[in-house]
């Protein structure tokens, strides 16, 4: 059985939540963060010292943190050559646009923005700290507008994991209230991922029963 801990508002989690669910995996989900508490017990931090979600465990293997490790040990050990590609030239052309989405578009858009917009009181945000973090972010998602042009997925023809990667932050970048600019592609992916079931049951959830900062 596999057991991930964490609240399912918290997008690490709903990205983890959202490849089990893709991969038809059955879990169990403890809640844990924020306000539930948990991962400052004893019992948590010997399975993650940074006392952050998720952490699954599966099975007898040790612990696992950190969502991209967790993220790619389920596509290795669960994904087919499609969503995890067992040819190493083609993993590794995959997995670049796993990790340019983690670091350009997920890392760009959850702390610069939408903590900013939805986790800070109404006094202690910055329009234009939001401006000018949208105006670099609009840079890379214009990278995957161009992308999308090409194929309909973000590695190419197939839904991978980097479009797990990519798409889980996407949810809120629609959501937020935002001076978006027009992509289309981007749009047009957006919506292809809402038509999943796995995406719709575990990333379209809300996200409002975390605390505002002060």
């Amino acid at each position: 059985m596999i057991t991930v801990w964490g609240r399912k508002s918290s997008s690490n989690v709903q990205a983890t939540l959202w490849c089990l669910a893709e991969l038809g995996l059955v879990f169990d989900r403890i809640d844990a963060g924020l306000f539930y508490g948990v991962v400052d017990s004893d019992e948590y931090v010997a399975m993650n010292p940074n006392r952050t979600v998720p952490t699954l465990v599966d099975g007898d293997m040790p612990p696992m943190f950190e969502t991209g490790a967790i993220l790619r040990y389920l596509a290795s050990r669960y994904g087919d050559h499609r969503f995890w590609p067992v040819d190493l030239v083609a993993r590794a052309q995959m997995d670049k646009w796993a990790e340019w989405a983690k670091i350009n578009v997920e890392i760009r858009f959850a702390e610069p923005i939408f903590w900013l917009l939805a986790r800070t009181s109404p006094q202690k945000r910055s329009a234009e700290l939001v401006r000018e973090s949208l105006h670099k972010l609009t840079f890379y998602l214009e990278i995957a507008d161009a992308r999308l042009a090409q194929h309909p997925y973000l590695a190419g023809d197939d839904f991978t994991l980097a479009d797990i990667v990519m798409g889980h932050s996407l949810f809120r970048y629609y959501d937020i209230p935002l001076d978006r600019a027009d992509l289309p592609h981007l749009r047009a992916y957006y919506d292809r991922l809402t038509q999943r079931p796995a995406f719709a049951a575990h990333v379209m959830v809300d996200y409002g029963d975390a605390w505002i900062t002060d």
